[in-house]
């Protein structure tokens, strides 16, 4: 049996011509914009994740009494409600700063009825102790509203969560697009290169062997751009990421990438690659095995 040498055979069956270049390029773009929906989603999907760790088990008492001292007491006899892990009154100082946007300076004033909030703290997150607690808190001072952060808060998680499955959804379209993109390469160098590959048959090389000619060559177009590409959105995301951080914005604080989301948006070079020499053995397997 007759075999080449992979380098010469590759270069032979895909030349390192225009087709090469484009691909690398093709990949480039494919990668670059998978980057940045992947990090979006990863982004979302962990702000979701602390929305669910800093509020499932917290609730926010209002209490309208204008003596501090029984404020004090209820505060107090709250901390000792079963489920409650720790109850504290928000500053007055701290709710006329949360009050300026609306009220400016008015509300400094001391004269100015304004209700104390205390924030607490349950032991878990289950329907049960939040209902128990809260109901235990109403008895307890008799006018108080007692709202779940995680209730009111339900609508911007689920809108949350829907960018982060559309995000997902999104790159899994982009994977299938660039299986699309190799199954066409793959079969183009078919037909390009048809004569050669019968004069390969004709030396007793097997489809399979033709088929690994065609990876390897796709491999490396895909990891090459791909590198490009991502090397570029994780720049851009950085980018990103710094002006998020200098907003110091509640509403977006939380749309952050951990250590584990930088190393899945780095490794998806190497899975696009996966995907694409999987992609062309099928391409060019099958192609033979229909016309030979």
């Amino acid at each position: 049996m007759s075999r080449l040498s992979p380098g010469t055979a590759g270069r032979s069956l895909l030349d390192d011509g225009r087709r090469t270049r484009a691909m690398r390029w093709v990949m480039a773009v494919m990668l670059f914009l998978t980057v940045l929906v992947a990090a979006l989603g990863l982004g979302t999907l962990g702000a979701a994740t602390g929305l669910d760790r800093q509020l499932a088990g917290r609730l926010t008492v209002q209490i309208f009494s204008p003596d501090d001292a029984a404020v004090a007491r209820t505060v107090v006899a709250i901390g000792g409600v079963p489920g409650v892990v720790q109850a504290q009154a928000v500053p007055r100082a701290k709710m006329a700063e949360l009050l300026r946007p609306w009220l400016g300076d008015a509300g400094l004033d001391a004269d100015l009825p304004i209700p104390v909030m205390v924030d607490v703290d349950l032991a878990d997150a289950r329907d049960a102790t939040a209902d128990a607690a809260a109901a235990r808190i109403r008895s307890l001072a008799p006018g108080a509203q007692v709202d779940r952060n995680a209730r009111w808060l339900a609508p911007v998680r689920s809108f949350v969560l829907s960018i982060a499955w559309l995000a997902g959804g999104l790159v899994l379209l982009m994977a299938t697009a660039t299986s699309a993109i190799v199954l066409l390469t793959a079969r183009s160098g078919l037909d390009t290169h048809r004569d050669t590959i019968d004069v390969l048959h004709m030396l007793g090389s097997t489809d399979i062997q033709v088929a690994r000619l065609f990876q390897r060559r796709i491999a490396l177009d895909t990891l090459t751009g791909g590198a490009i590409g991502t090397l570029a959105a994780l720049v851009a995301v950085a980018l990103v990421g710094s002006q998020i951080a200098a907003l110091d914005s509640t509403l977006v604080r939380g749309v952050t990438l951990s250590l584990v989301d930088w190393l899945i948006l780095a490794a998806l070079p190497l899975a696009f690659a996966l995907l694409a020499t999987l992609a062309a053995r099928i391409a060019v397997v099958g192609t033979l095995r229909r016309v030979l």
